[in-house]
């Protein structure tokens, strides 16, 4: 499997519609890109509690689902170039049924590891300025994905986001944000520990697999 890199984003701390600081806007940056375990090279996270860390260094969004956005809220204008989601990876290619917790890819020298999905929050919402995405993405699952960075690298657009190394194929980043998020879905126990087995997943979505247990 293999996706293309079509553009490498980053972004500053800039005031959303309600003046709050956010690093979502981000964008697309020229050339070779430093990647190391905290992330892209230029990029920040305003909100480290929540975003950014070893195991949320990366965020891929697909560049396959803007065409779905654009027709779904055509009002939103920001929707005309990468870095609209927060993403620091806009690629084409790779979306969240056909990626699994776990799997590594190679990207220029930097190799990564899939950590997660992305949880939305009410940053995508004052950041489009609608109140609704939060509940559009858990309906869609299209969510993007987290990466932890295993080797350290740089990357430009370009180039390829290649599977290198797939460690299961049950749980894609789709269906583990369906089991924690979308509320149609009625998980048993042994499916939340089968998942919670994973061994590559990453803490923050471990948490919310044991309170579910308990």
């Amino acid at each position: 499997m293999t996706a293309e890199v079509l553009a490498l984003c980053t972004g500053k701390p800039a005031p959303l519609a309600d003046g709050k600081l956010s690093s979502i806007d981000k964008h697309a940056v020229e050339g070779p890109v430093r990647i190391t375990r905290m992330g892209l090279e230029g990029d920040t996270q305003t909100n480290r509690k929540y975003h950014g860390g070893e195991h949320m260094a990366v965020h891929l969004y697909a560049a396959d689902h803007y065409a779905y956005w654009r027709e779904e809220i055509p009002d939103v204008a920001r929707l005309a170039s990468p870095g609209a989601f927060g993403e620091n990876l806009h690629t084409r290619g790779l979306m969240e049924g056909e990626a699994y917790i776990g799997d590594r890819f190679r990207m220029g020298t930097a190799l990564l590891e899939l950590s997660m999905g992305r949880q939305p929050c009410s940053t995508l919402e004052r950041h489009f300025q609608r109140k609704d995405m939060v509940k559009r993405i858990i309906a869609n699952h299209r969510c993007g994905i987290y990466f932890r960075v295993i080797e350290e690298g740089e990357a430009e657009a370009g180039d390829n986001l290649t599977l290198i190394a797939r460690s299961q194929d049950r749980w894609s980043v789709a269906d583990a944000f369906a089991l924690l998020f979308d509320k149609a879905r009625k998980p048993g126990q042994e499916e939340i520990r089968d998942l919670l087995a994973v061994p590559q997943l990453g803490p923050q979505w471990q948490d919310k697999l044991r309170a579910r247990l308990r």
